[in-house]
């Protein structure tokens, strides 16, 4: 992790690496993994976990591996299998040649739990979902044994057989572990090791009707790949000694695991089955959905792999959860994208503009930057200026207030490394009265922005040809939720009571300056005083592209360090 000031420092897990390497615990091994449950796409959480996990291996020279939790597969997907090798490819990590699932090891496990049930440590139990919570106890009360707890070695052995044979209906049985039902830790009150499921998995088809639970199977894993620190996030301090129980009485492989503060980001939902609902219900147009804080989202909103993992390690990895203000992550943003996005001249609610004295038919080029804020950055383009032009229409008021300095009827203002222009009449519809055209002169001598006699003009406008402006959609995206707190509802209510109604504006018919013809999928650029933008992945076409609204120019991050 790199503070502020551009030094490294270290925080516990890496600390925790460098001991282990010093002290040659793992053999001088450093090697993690990340494993994702199939069951949904990765999101900005997900993130800053790939970063760490496979990060920290990165910097100590170790491994990592990629491992799909495939454990449940009533909830699992092919799609979302391949959704999560892309997005983490896009993010940049390889893990070469280990890719690996969960179900790779089911015969493994089972033979596991057979051995558990031969040392008398693991049973076979009737009770219902709902009876096993009444046996569970209370956090002030010890849970009760289960009447099938003292079943012979034989039985149980029988019965496990039995049920991986498919003789039993789902939810008939399960295979628990034999611990402690007195423990103050409830994950050690003998906790389900399988249970019956009939249906087919994504990885394994109908080999199996059992399926071992993540606790289970989750350190079996670890185990067998060779893991060293198994990297987990905080709701699973509890389940350690769990963790540990299973390694320990298999006698065998033993990684260590460590938790870390998961990542939560003010105004946003990371809930993996909370954004399927919002897929489900239709509150968004699918998991890739631009307002999504899932990388595929944030991928077609325009995000950029470097953006992601500088905010990462901006953030840190803590012992102790907090929420971060998103606009830290848009403020890592705004400074990636001011350093690769060209500015270009965008008008997205266009107001023609015919320049009277300027000679019809008549087409100059202006070369104009492409960085202008970078002055070791040379590229250029050449913009097209011609008699008509389209202005923003928020730059011309008829009865402007004493602070605005942009076109109105008798005003000049310069024209974006073209000419000064002034407005001299008006053009309105006669039934609506809305303004529809401008009717302005230039001053020949000003060209680039130029003149003669130096006068000033406190108004500069981006401007785009009408003979050579490209058509284009502009969907402005903004926050999904109305609070930053997207679980405050009243009773009764649900969170999706405060999606914001306005978080997509569309635009059509949007003026676009015709160097944007060319751009390409996931091309980023600064619409010049509107913000960043990028053309849509899915959506857009050659005939009809479409951008989105990546992030405003406003950031209020930087704002907020500035007043500190």
């Amino acid at each position: 992790m790199t503070s502020e000031t551009g030094s490294v420092s270290k925080d516990f897990i890496r600390e925790i690496i460098e001991e282990d390497l010093r002290t040659n615990k793992f053999g001088g091994r450093v090697h993690t993994r990340f494993p994702p449950e199939p069951n949904g796409y990765l999101h900005i959480g997900h993130a800053k976990a790939i970063c760490l996990d496979f990060g920290v291996a990165e910097e100590y020279g170790g491994k990592y591996n990629l491992r799909m939790d495939d454990t449940n597969p009533v909830k699992e997907d092919i799609e979302y299998i391949n959704a999560i090798q892309e997005d983490i490819h896009w993010l940049g990590f390889d893990w070469e040649d280990r890719l690996y699932f969960a179900s790779d090891y089911f015969d493994q496990m089972y033979e596991y739990a057979v051995q558990l049930i031969k040392k008398g440590k693991a049973f076979v139990c009737d009770l219902t979902a709902d009876e096993m919570r009444e046996y569970r106890g209370t956090l002030t009360e010890p849970g009760k044994n289960s009447p099938y707890r003292d079943r012979s070695v034989e039985e149980n052995l029988d019965l496990f057989e039995r049920m991986r044979v498919g003789e039993f209906p789902d939810g008939s049985k399960t295979l628990r572990a034999k611990i402690d039902m007195s423990s103050p830790n409830f994950s050690l009150r003998d906790p389900v090791m399988y249970r019956i499921v009939h249906a087919s998995h994504p990885h394994t088809g109908d080999k199996w009707c059992i399926y071992p639970m993540y606790d289970f199977a989750h350190c079996i894993e670890d185990s067998i790949e060779g893991i060293t620190h198994s990297l987990c996030t905080l709701e699973f301090e509890n389940n350690r000694p769990l963790y540990d129980w299973f390694l320990d009485e298999l006698e065998v492989y033993h990684p260590q695991q460590i938790e870390f503060a998961r990542l939560n980001l003010t105004g946003t939902v990371m809930s993996k089955r909370k954004l399927l609902q919002l897929v489900n219900e239709g509150h968004v147009a699918g998991w890739n959905d631009p307002r999504m804080p899932t990388l595929s989202g944030l991928r077609r909103r325009g995000y950029t792999p470097e953006a992601i993992r500088t905010f990462c390690d901006r953030i840190g990895v803590a012992k102790a959860n907090s929420t971060i203000d998103v606009a830290l992550l848009e403020h890592v943003l705004r400074e990636d994208l001011n350093e690769r996005a060209p500015r270009v001249m965008a008008v997205l609610n266009p107001l023609k503009v015919v320049i009277e004295n300027y000679p019809e038919g008549q087409v100059e080029e202006f070369e104009v930057p492409d960085y202008p804020q970078d002055e070791t950055r040379s590229e250029t383009r050449k913009v097209p200026f011609s008699r008509e032009i389209y202005v923003e229409r928020d730059d011309f008021m008829e009865d402007p207030p004493k602070k605005f300095f942009r076109l109105a009827p008798g005003r000049e203002v310069r024209l974006i490394k073209a000419y000064y222009i002034t407005c001299v009449d008006v053009v309105k519809d006669e039934k609506t009265g809305e303004v529809v055209e401008l009717r302005c002169t230039y001053d020949p001598e000003s060209q680039g922005g130029q003149t003669a006699d130096n006068r000033k003009v406190r108004g500069t406008l981006h401007w785009v040809s009408a003979t050579h402006a490209v058509d284009a959609e502009v969907r402005l995206y903004d926050y999904l939720f109305l609070k930053d707190d997207p679980y405050d509802v009243e009773e009764g209510k649900d969170f999706t009571d405060n999606l914001n109604p306005d978080s997509l504006v569309v635009l059509q018919h949007c003026k676009l300056e015709p160097a944007l013809a060319e751009a390409k999928p996931s091309d980023s650029y600064q619409f010049m005083r509107n913000g960043y933008f990028t053309l849509d992945s899915v959506d857009s076409t050659k005939e009809a592209p479409v951008f989105n609204r990546t992030i405003s120019l406003k950031d209020t991050w930087a704002k907020l360090q500035t007043t500190k």
